[in-house]
């Protein structure tokens, strides 16, 4: 499978909803996921870690809406755009989350990701 093709699905996957799904299938067990951020979440190692930060994003965020644009493919990278309408649950404040995401893949898996906002 090309980066390309990865791209194309993973990013299907997450259009319809299915993050648990693209994950399971596309990260590496080595995943490294870095965030533009301090604390204990700046950087998780390993699949589990990766999918622990996502359960903790979705049990403390509202989302309302959204969109991913994308996939930007260029050799063994691709970039997504996120844009969702959510409220952070500590705050109750409704705001645009607008973000860049860029994934390395090696050998059919994502082995790293990386979030600019």
């Amino acid at each position: 499978m090309t980066t390309a093709e990865l791209a194309k699905d993973f990013t299907e996957l997450l259009k319809q909803g299915d993050s648990h799904s693209a994950a399971a299938k596309y990260n590496a067990d080595d995943i490294v996921s870095y965030e533009a951020m301090e604390g204990p979440m700046a950087v998780c190692n390993g699949k589990e870690a990766v999918k622990q930060k996502g359960e903790w994003w979705e049990a403390n965020h509202e989302v309302h809406g959204g969109s991913i644009d994308g996939p930007y493919v260029n050799g063994d990278q691709f970039a997504l755009r996120f844009k969702f309408d959510i409220t952070p649950k500590a705050t109750g404040e409704r705001a645009t989350m607008d973000e860049v995401g860029l994934y390395t893949v090696k050998n059919g898996k994502i082995t790293e990701e990386r979030f600019y906002y």
